[in-house]
């Protein structure tokens, strides 16, 4: 369980079937909001949350684009189980920035 009011890495989540659902539901969202993009299946490179109102998931993931090229991803998924709430906040190419994924 993450901590309120900080940002905690889940160790093991990348093989969990939520940590994996939550990553396709961002996937299929940039589907839809844009020429489809990605195809074929998604991998979690890791996991981190941030208790809010619910939860913020955010994940870092591989995902196939059309053509077979692999390409890494941060998302951010807003989760509010009790509303059945799931919304994606953000979700962008990890750059060549030497500092990405080091905060």
């Amino acid at each position: 369980m993450a901590a309120l009011g900080g940002i905690v890495e889940v160790k093991g989540n990348e093989n969990s079937l939520k940590a994996d659902g939550l990553a396709q539901f961002a996937v299929e969202d940039r589907n839809k909001k844009q020429v489809r993009l990605f195809e074929g299946s998604v991998k979690v490179l890791s996991t981190k949350q941030l208790v809010v109102a619910g939860t913020m998931h955010h994940i870092t993931l591989e995902a196939v684009a059309v053509g077979g090229v692999k390409q890494p991803f941060k998302a951010k998924v807003w989760v509010k189980p009790w509303e059945n709430f799931k919304e994606v906040q953000e979700f962008k190419l990890i750059g060549d920035s030497p500092t990405e994924g080091s905060a």
